[in-house]
């Protein structure tokens, strides 16, 4: 199952993917600029993200990094 490719389906199975698999700190740096770099249509890693993952998948990543960005600040969505 490690070299399976995994697409999250869920906030909770993303973060445990970010955090636990890829070994990646949601720190507020990284989640600003990784929404920057998603919101950005025009953005080459945006476009690769869409045509690999699709449009649906892209808008429920902008959304759980917005979630995990919420959370660091204690906002409410």
């Amino acid at each position: 199952m490690d070299n399976e490719i995994v697409i999250p389906a869920t906030y909770e199975q993303w973060r445990n993917l970010i955090e636990g698999r890829c070994h990646i700190r949601l720190t507020p740096t990284y989640i600003r600029d990784r929404l920057t770099e998603l919101q950005d249509g025009t953005h080459v890693k945006t476009r690769d993200f869409a045509s690999l993952y699709g449009d649906e998948q892209l808008q429920r990543t902008i959304a759980w990094f917005k979630r995990a960005a919420n959370e660091l600040t204690g906002e409410q969505e």
